[in-house]
């Protein structure tokens, strides 16, 4: 049985721990995503505070991040009570959730980006996370998300083999195609096709990619991550992954009245750790 504290079922808490991943079909209704949409398109600050991340081709993925979740639909929607009380039985249940930061992804049509494999956890590991376990995230597809646009891949299982070794794929981190390739042959790749609300939470060491959009439809997506209060990260500048959250009505992301996300703090790529070069990623093959 489900509850408001507990609102996976016992065989779905078992099919995320097999799978590490699982995808929920209109967690966000559309007066959500309208709003949501509609303040990545129309706030001055998403556009001013992205990021251009080039793949190996030289195709460009734009994304915008920030840590501390502020008084505007996407602040609210990640510290909503559906929200939080899925992310924290999924992680156990026994610490409290803090986020550790969101990122609107912006796949542009014809232009947009691939991301290369890699586990998020690929990245977290240079701030000092401690406890993979202990991290997830949750995307929100925005606009329909296919195979045609460059839907994220995932492999199935994957996040049982721990984690892999990363280097640089262009300006992001890929994971060791060696044992990419040999886990594609022992697992099963997965398309994740999202409608717009569609809500898919993952664990920071599933393998996942997406392709370069070469369609005429943009796809546009939400990445809210997580950690638990236990977790410690020993080399991270911002606090917000430290600060429980302290949730609010699920209305609110439609409802309350909200502020521009100007007054947020972005992520700049000069600032990023993942980006810098520690001295090991050149032994490691990504393509």
């Amino acid at each position: 049985m489900n509850s408001p504290t507990n609102p996976f079922t016992a065989e779905e808490l078992e099919r995320y721990q097999e799978d590490g991943f699982l995808i929920i079909r209109n967690f966000c209704s559309e007066a959500e995503v309208q709003r949501l949409y509609g303040v990545a398109l129309e706030d001055d600050a998403m556009r001013k505070n992205a990021m251009d991340l080039n793949d190996q081709s030289g195709k460009k993925t734009r994304l915008s991040l920030w840590f501390t979740p502020g008084k505007d639909p996407f602040g609210y929607l990640v510290r909503t009570r559906k929200m939080v009380s899925r992310v924290h039985q999924l992680m156990g249940g026994s610490s409290p959730v803090c986020h550790f930061h969101s990122k609107l992804m912006q796949k542009e049509p014809k232009v947009g980006g691939a991301w290369e494999w890699h586990q998020d956890y690929g990245y977290w590991y240079k701030n000092q996370f401690i406890y993979p376990d202990k991290m997830m995230s949750v995307m929100i597809a925005l606009t329909e998300a296919n195979q045609e646009n460059g839907c994220l891949q995932v492999i199935r299982g994957s996040h049982r083999m721990g984690r892999l070794n990363h280097g640089f794929a262009g300006e992001q981190v890929g994971a060791d195609m060696v044992m990419v390739e040999n886990a594609l042959k022992t697992m099963e790749l997965v398309y994740c096709e999202l409608q717009p609300g569609d809500a898919l939470f993952f664990h920071s060491n599933i393998l996942h990619r997406s392709e370069a959009n070469l369609s005429n439809h943009p796809r546009w997506s939400l990445i809210a991550c997580y950690n638990t209060l236990d977790n410690i990260a020993y080399s991270e500048s911002s606090p917000a992954w430290k600060i429980p959250l302290e949730t609010v009505p699920d209305e609110a992301v439609t409802d309350w009245d909200f502020e521009s996300l100007s007054k947020a703090d972005f992520l700049t790529k000069d600032k990023d750790p993942a980006l810098k070069e520690t001295g090991w990623e050149s032994d490691v093959k990504v393509n």
